[in-house]
């Protein structure tokens, strides 16, 4: 069973314990995170004089769109994946496919050799017959 972790972190000046089974690492990172949004909307003109509710609302606008845009992205690479994956499995199928043309060429270069020797061999002797007919 995972042990469930706390970990206090700053986030826009306030100290708040944060609780979960990630690491403190992670809630640290989440906070950089949300104070960093902060830091971004804090520099826009009239931000400031926003209502608190209305600059949380922003806030979590900003949050939920870097969420979809990142989902799109892992969809995107997901599917890239997928694409990469069929190619590869495709490779490997004619890979085998043309390991079994080579074995069936050679197969046929053997035999292809083994008649040429079978006829050479039948060239001889009739060349040695031919000789002793003409002697």
């Amino acid at each position: 069973m995972a042990v469930k972790n706390t970990a206090q972190v700053v986030i826009d000046g306030k100290i708040i314990t944060l609780g979960g089974y990630e690491s403190e690492e992670y809630f640290q990172k989440v906070a950089a995170y949300i104070n960093n949004k902060i830091s971004e909307l804090s520099q826009m003109p009239g931000y400031s004089r926003q209502a608190m509710e209305t600059k949380h609302t922003l806030l979590s606008l900003n949050i939920t769109d870097d969420y979809f845009k990142a989902k799109k992205q892992a969809e995107i690479f997901e599917q890239d994946l997928q694409q990469k994956d069929q190619e590869m499995y495709d490779l490997k199928h004619e890979l085998i496919s043309l390991k079994m043309q080579i074995e069936e060429a050679k197969k046929a270069e053997q035999e292809a050799q083994e008649q040429k020797n079978l006829l050479d061999g039948k060239v001889k002797e009739l060349e040695k017959e031919l000789d002793e007919l003409l002697k």
